[in-house]
């Protein structure tokens, strides 16, 4: 059975859904992605921090657009566990 999930943010910054900004996104909702694969970027004072898969997953939704301020703990990405 599949299970519902969501990404959370580690930590409070800047989300970014591409490396930068000439590029294409890490993602598209209806992808699926490996574990370990980057879904997206969180930047903090200059610094950035990837956000990966845990597991391998089905991008279901994003919850927050490109370039949105977040809080540790928020929901970023919603995802279905593609583990059989």
């Amino acid at each position: 059975m599949s299970d519902k999930k969501a990404i959370l943010s580690p930590l409070p910054g800047v989300f970014y859904r591409k490396p930068s900004p000439e590029l294409p996104d890490y993602a598209k909702e209806g992808d699926v992605i490996k574990a370990g694969e980057v879904v997206g970027l969180i930047e903090v004072m200059k610094n950035f921090y990837e956000i990966k898969a845990e597991e391998d997953v089905l991008i279901e939704q994003f919850v927050v657009e490109n370039e949105t301020i977040v809080d540790a703990g928020q929901e970023l990405v919603l995802v279905k566990s593609q583990a059989s």
